[in-house]
């Protein structure tokens, strides 16, 4: 037994040197350089919050939307899509480990061999543990690993991804239904006001003071504003059905208490450096796990160029009898080792690696494309935010102005000093921009929501302090086996 520990030793403890020297690959981000500005192109508000908070909704001020966004990152069908696919990237990784640790087989075999005339035979047992390792001395294996890990990684930035965009999709549909409940009341209001001109010009028409010209102009305003309720109440339903499929739940038992966009608050937030957005947005990090990933497979297609080398070494009895299986004449032992180098394949292998080059060519494009898109998202959504601010606060002078200037005409046209015309024109230029007001602060609140998304969310990467569930068993398997040894 001494001897077959020394030569176990003398086939496992090379094999782990070089499994130990290929293990010194390193997931590492890409270096390739971006064009990155200094700053954006438009500065935030000096005191708004540098960064969004990983609960940013919550500033909104809505326990309504608190709720529905909590539901919809627990419930929504496309985050757990994406968390399956997170598992399953766990369990390539762990299968793309096992070939760094040596493969051991046990074969037990007993049989009865006896002549076609004799009642008695001979009984036969063996058995037999086989140990085999295929030497990473090319780093192929390796490279295989960390394909799988960077894999994984992409998968979880494609979850933060996901949960990312589901979650800014349930805060823009909930501020759609507030605001399509708020131009209803702003129809109704018009229908209100247009059948109260209506009354009174009937009773001048009954006087003889007005003509049936401006009666029916009237009555086709008032059929105009009852026209846009349906309208309106359609696209309210329509939002809220949305709604109810981003939290994963039935649209007919779904409801919003919210009546209105009154009481939602306005955040601030501010973008920070720009060179930060590269480690605050996961989609950016995706792309980079899927180069990291392109890089290994490029190493692990270059590896198999060159030859392969396996160990094999087997141990074992074989006995006539179950009781003498394990005694010292029956044991046999047996060591090996195997090269195999390709010589002709009419350029599989060196087409594979061109291959793989080309592919990982093609994701640096992506991850560059992605940063420069991630800069341009961030300084569309701030120049939003600066120029519907701006819009805002005009078109509420406007508002006052055209109100003022409805309850002007009106009062003129019953005291006769002023026509049917002047008020009709009044009447729909209010209509108009009570709409457009409601329009730019919903715009305002998206283009808030836009802002936080483009940031990332208040998302930080934690994973790269955090090993692998693919890591963690590869280095369990390491130490069992130093143990062993």
């Amino acid at each position: 037994m001494r001897k077959f520990s020394r030569l176990k030793l003398s086939i496992l403890l090379p094999a782990c040197v070089l499994f130990g020297c290929a293990h010194q690959v390193d997931l590492q981000r890409p270096v390739e350089t971006v064009d990155i500005p200094s700053d954006w192109s438009l500065s935030a508000n000096d005191d708004a919050q540098i960064w969004p908070r990983s609960d940013w909704w919550n500033q909104l001020g809505s326990a309504e939307l608190i709720e529905l966004v909590n539901q919809g990152r627990a419930n929504n069908l496309e985050i757990a899509a994406a968390i399956a696919r997170v598992r399953q990237a766990e369990s390539i990784a762990r299968i793309a480990g096992a070939p760094l640790l040596p493969n051991v087989d046990l074969a037990f075999d007993a049989n009865r061999t006896s002549p076609a005339s004799a009642s008695d035979g001979v009984p036969s047992t063996s058995g037999l543990l086989e140990v085999g390792y295929e030497v990473d001395f090319w780093g192929k294996n390796k490279a295989g690993l960390v394909a799988a890990e960077a894999s994984l990684q992409a998968n979880r930035f494609a979850r933060e991804t996901v949960a990312l965009t589901v979650t800014s999709g349930i805060v823009s549909t909930y501020l759609q239904v507030l605001s399509l409940r708020d131009q209803l009341v702003i129809a109704k209001e018009n229908v209100d006001n247009a059948e109260r001109v209506l009354t009174f010009v009937e009773a001048q028409g009954r006087a003889g003071a007005a003509s049936s010209l401006d009666l029916a102009r009237q009555r086709a305003i008032v059929a105009g504003r009852k026209a846009e309720i349906p309208n309106l109440a359609q696209q309210e339903r329509e939002a809220r059905i949305a709604l109810a499929v981003l939290l994963g739940r039935s649209p007919q038992s779904f409801t919003v208490s919210g009546q209105g966009l009154g009481k939602i608050m306005l955040p601030e937030v501010a973008p920070g450096l720009p060179s930060e957005l590269l480690a605050r947005r996961p989609d950016i990090r995706r792309a980079e796990a899927n180069l990291a990933a392109a890089d290994a497979n490029v190493a692990m297609a270059h590896a198999t160029l060159f030859p392969s080398i396996t160990l094999s070494g087997s141990f074992g009895s074989q006995s006539g009898a179950l009781l003498s299986l394990v005694n010292t004449p029956n044991l046999l032992m047996n060591i090996g080792a195997e090269v195999v180098a390709p010589i002709f394949d009419a350029g599989r292998l060196k087409n594979q690696n061109e291959l793989a080059l080309a592919q990982k060519q093609e994701l640096l494009q992506i991850y560059r494309s992605t940063v420069i898109g991630a800069f341009a998202e961030v300084d569309n959504a701030l120049g939003q935010i600066h120029n519907l601010a701006e819009q805002s606060a005009l078109k509420r002078t406007e508002l006052e102005q055209a109100r003022l200037a409805f309850t002007l005409s009106e009062a003129r046209y019953r005291a006769g000093a002023e026509d049917l015309m002047t008020v009709l024109d009044t009447q729909r230029s209010l209509s108009g921009v009570q709409n457009e007001l409601g329009q730019l602060k919903l715009k305002r609140l998206k283009a808030a929501v836009s802002l936080y998304k483009t940031l990332g969310g208040g998302w930080v990467d934690h994973t790269e302090a955090v090993p692998s569930k693919a890591e963690k068993s590869v280095a369990h398997d390491r130490r069992a086996l130093d143990e062993r040894l």
